[in-house]
């Protein structure tokens, strides 16, 4: 028994060192340890893949497939006159007219979902009004988190917990179980946001083309060329030419063609089709260096200025910040390597790393967790990118939604599962799956937008980290830290014993996970509440 214990312990160790470490995506850390589980002996082979059939995760996944139909289908806007009427310009009418409409809706909606709708609407809202974009970020995503508290399906690790609640037999949670917690929580968190965040954030207006070329230096990388008579590259292809960043072959020059200037006419990407003329102006990125390479080698012209600006952005032409999230498959990839400007249809210009910034050979930058890319592109490919959960479009463009006629059939869809759940008609599983299928089923998602809708980054974390925690019970490890707890915390209050948890969960959940923690510390909060006669419940929620 104590030898199963230090090695399930041991497992749980280096979970954690991985995550902290961040040498591999936390999904991929928690299936390679239910493997490891499996292949030890810990777990049977049923138990180390059980999570993938729990409820928990099934329940997540349906959530995210609603989530995204309501997105979709524009159904979320509808409560967008409500912030325009009454926000106001203060910060603090803002941020509690904001919190108040955002709120309730991610109670029942996944919080990225929202984030994504409001992020365009709170920046073009800014900008008629002429206040500061970055009072409110932060506090839009807070007020989401917040919001999700309020009922067990507003966050996946809700979800979770009521699972791990029904297995250690205290029971799932109903809906609407600690909604009176969650709207104390909600009320005090917004409180602070309203009142205490405006004089902590930055004051800052909402980034211009202009701002950003100043911001990332691009007057020393961004420069116009012109094709002389003579020159090789006349009636050359500029995909096969050598002015092309090659992503797969020579990278002999660090230089990037943006858009190509002939005869009064703007041409955008893709250029790689192109075929190069007589009297071209080309907007190119690349150092000085290479540039005059370009020029002593395939005879062309340097001009003095940028006489077309280089973030004069041309019609259908956008220039964007991109952030790298966690768990993006791009981390520790090149642009080389995942061939970007192919992929995206955009070209990146710079890429900044905390306070460094990168302008030359960036095709051979690997891409860390964090980065900021600077991108330049169509307005559609930048919109495409905002579908994408592996990069994150910071100033957001506007979301074309083509489905505004289905909002209402989503919305009812939504009431609906909320309504058998909560009636206790169905179990949250069967009404949220049910839901799921009427989405496709009415038209507002398209069958191939299911697996696009899902998280299943998310999904995989839960499925290996399910087996831990039945491995930690199996083996014992779960009662043993609980008894030495238990010693420790007897002589104390249960509110100190509750407070103590609250600490440890806090900081876990910074090194881990919301989910990884509620995974591990649940089961030992009910062993010790049992051990002290506490009511398990308190420290479950």
């Amino acid at each position: 028994m104590l030898f199963a214990i230090l090695l399930t312990l041991m497992i749980v160790g280096m979970v954690l060192i991985f995550c902290i470490g961040e040498w591999l995506p936390l999904d991929v850390v928690a299936i390679s340890a239910a493997v490891l589980l499996m292949l030890l002996g810990l777990v049977t082979p049923e138990e180390g893949i059980s999570g993938f059939g729990n409820s928990a995760t099934v329940t997540v996944m349906s959530m995210f497939i609603l989530s995204a139909g309501i997105a979709r289908t524009g159904a979320i806007l509808q409560v967008t006159h409500l912030l325009l009427r009454w926000g106001g310009k203060h910060p603090t009418q803002q941020i509690l007219t904001l919190g108040m409409i955002v709120g309730p809706i991610t109670a029942f909606i996944n919080n990225t979902a929202v984030v994504a709708v409001f992020l365009p609407i709170i920046e073009e809202w800014c900008r008629r009004q002429g206040s500061s974009i970055s009072k409110l970020m932060i506090p839009l995503s807070y007020a989401t988190i917040l919001g999700g508290m309020i009922t067990v399906i507003g966050t996946s690790t809700n979800v979770l917990a009521s699972g791990i609640s029904e297995r250690l037999g205290y029971g799932a949670f109903s809906l609407f179980q600690f909604t009176q917690l969650g709207i104390v929580t909600f009320t005090v968190g917004l409180t602070y946001l309203g009142f205490i965040a405006p004089r902590l954030l930055p004051d800052r207006k909402a980034c211009t083309p202009e701002a950003l070329s100043t911001d990332y230096s691009l007057s020393h990388y961004i420069s116009e060329v012109m094709i002389p008579e003579g020159s090789c590259l006349c009636g050359q292809v500029l995909g096969s030419s050598c002015l092309k960043r090659s992503d797969l072959s020579s990278d002999r020059y660090d230089v990037d063609v943006v858009e190509i200037f002939r005869q009064g006419i703007r041409y955008s990407q893709p250029l790689d089709h192109k075929v190069l003329r007589r009297g071209d102006i080309l907007l190119v990125r690349g150092s000085r260096q290479d540039l005059l390479k370009v020029k002593e080698e395939k005879k062309l012209e340097i001009l003095p200025e940028v006489k077309f600006g280089p973030m004069a952005e041309a019609e259908g032409e956008c220039l964007a910040e991109v952030l790298v999230p966690f768990g993006s498959e791009l981390i520790g990839s090149s642009l080389k390597e995942i061939r970007f400007r192919q992929r995206y249809n955009a070209i990146v210009l710079a890429v900044r790393r905390g306070q460094d910034l990168a302008n030359e050979r960036i095709r051979d930058v690997r891409i860390r967790f964090g980065d900021v890319l600077l991108v330049r592109g169509p307005k559609q490919s930048l919109q495409g990118l905002q579908t994408s959960r592996h990069l994150l479009v910071l100033n957001q463009q506007d979301i074309a939604i083509s489905r505004t006629h289905k909002a209402k059939t989503a919305i009812a869809i939504g009431i609906g599962v909320v309504a058998l759940a909560a009636l206790n008609i169905v179990p949250i599983l069967v009404s949220s799956l049910f839901g799921a299928i009427l989405m496709v089923i009415t038209g507002c998602l398209k069958p191939g937008e299911l697996y696009g809708a899902v998280r299943w980054d998310i999904i995989f974390l839960l499925a290996g980290l399910i087996p831990l925690g039945i491995a930690m019970e199996k083996s014992g490890a779960t009662r043993w830290i609980a008894e030495g707890l238990a010693l420790v915390g007897g002589h104390l209050p249960g509110y100190w014993v509750l407070l103590l948890f609250f600490i440890v969960t806090s900081i876990m959940t910074e090194l881990l996970s919301n989910n990884a923690s509620v995974v591990l510390l649940i089961p030992v909060a009910a062993e010790v509440a049992q051990q002290l006669d506490l009511n398990p419940l308190a420290l479950i929620f």
